[in-house]
């Protein structure tokens, strides 16, 4: 439980610590990463160069069995009130 428990940390530290990532969360026991961006600092193209890169980083940095999937989110929100 231990180990598990550090590996899912340390792949939500490697996620997180990019430029321009908002939040990060190992989902599926490690197997997947679901990466949220801040819209305003990373556009489209951005946004695929960097989950190419958190993929990479992953590979290179951590020792686990398998694949992990890499997700990255980019969400615009927008509200408006008619008055």
């Amino acid at each position: 439980l231990e180990n598990y428990l550090k590996r899912i940390g340390e792949l939500e530290n490697v996620a997180s610590g990019f430029e321009g990532v908002e939040r990060s969360y190992a989902i599926q026991a490690g197997r997947e990463i679901r990466v949220f961006v801040k819209p305003n600092e990373i556009d489209d193209l951005a946004a695929q160069k960097l989950a190419k890169d958190i993929a990479n980083r992953v590979e290179q940095e951590l020792n686990f069995p398998g694949e992990i999937k890499v997700t990255l989110i980019r969400e615009n929100r927008f509200t408006e009130y008619a008055r």
